[in-house]
C-alpha cells in the first residue's frame, strides 16, 4: 500500500490524490484542530465523509476523542458509519497505561465488523499483541522510537516477521515520520505503509539535480529550435 498522507487539508489531498501517489489518508484531532476544523463532532463528520468520499476506495483513519468504554464503542460505529472505507483509530492503552482499549479493539473487530487502526504504539511488542487482538492496522511511531535512541528499522523487521511468522491480517503502518529517508528505510524495513506529511512527499519527488537536468534539457532545447529556425 506503501504511503499514506498525514493530514486533513483538502487541497493538499486533492492534489497529491490526481498524482495518483496516495493510498490512503490518516488524521488526528491535533491535526485537525491545527487545520481549522471547527463545530465540534459535526464539523469532524463533515471533514471525514469530504475525505472518505474523495479517495474511496482507499482507507481514512479517523481518531476517537476520548478512552471513557462506551464512549469509544459509540464514537467508532458513528464514525464507521460515515463511509464504507472509514478506520477507526484507538490508542493502544489509555494516558495511565489502562488496558480497556485491548477489549474495545476486540469487540469493534470481531463483534462489530469495523477496522481498526491501533495507533501510539513504540515497540513491536506492543504491535503484536494489538494484531492478536484483530487489528487490521498497528501503528508504530517510528520517528519517537528514533528519538528515544533506538533505530526503528529494527522493531519494524521484527514485527514484520512475526506477524508474517503467524499469519496475523494486520498491516503495519509506521508514524510520527521525520525526514524523507524515513519513508524508504522503514518500507524496505517491512512496513506495509508509512505516513507522511505533505512537504515529506514533495521532498521524496524534487531533487536538485532533477532540475538542473530539466534545466539544461529546456535550454538546449531552445537552441536546437533556434538553429531550425536560422
Amino acid at each position: 500500500m506503501a504511503i499514506f498522507l498525514d493530514t486533513g487539508t483538502l487541497g493538499e489531498i486533492e492534489r497529491f490524490h490526481r498524482m495518483g501517489v496516495l493510498r490512503g489518508v490518516t488524521t488526528n484531532p491535533t491535526i485537525l484542530f491545527k487545520e481549522g476544523v471547527s463545530g465540534g463532532m459535526k464539523g469532524l463528520e463533515a471533514r471525514a465523509r469530504h475525505i472518505a468520499k474523495l479517495i474511496a476506495p482507499y482507507p481514512l483513519s479517523v481518531e476517537v476523542t476520548t478512552t471513557e468504554r462506551e464512549a469509544v464503542l459509540h464514537q467508532a460505529r458513528e464514525f464507521a458509519s460515515w463511509g464504507d472505507n472509514i478506520v477507526v483509530k484507538v490508542t493502544v492503552h489509555g494516558p495511565d497505561g489502562e488496558l480497556e482499549n485491548m477489549e474495545i479493539i476486540h469487540e469493534l473487530e470481531t463483534r462489530h465488523d469495523i477496522r481498526v487502526n491501533v495507533t501510539a504504539m513504540m515497540s513491536a511488542q506492543q504491535c503484536l499483541l494489538a494484531a492478536m487482538a484483530g487489528a487490521s492496522y498497528v501503528s508504530i511511531f517510528g520517528g519517537r522510537v528514533n528519538n528515544m535512541g533506538y533505530n526503528a528499522c529494527g522493531e519494524i523487521t521484527r514485527l514484520r516477521r512475526v506477524l508474517d511468522q503467524f499469519g496475523l491480517k494486520a498491516r503495519i503502518i509506521v508514524g510520527s515520520t521525520r525526514e524523507v529517508l524515513n519513508i524508504i528505510e522503514w518500507l524496505e524495513a517491512g512496513a506495509h505503509i508509512v505516513t507522511a506529511v505533505p512537504s515529506l512527499l514533495e521532498g521524496m519527488l524534487v531533487h536538485p539535480y532533477t532540475k538542473e537536468t530539466v534545466r539544461m534539457f529546456l535550454a538546449d532545447g531552445a537552441k536546437l529550435e533556434a538553429k531550425l529556425k536560422a
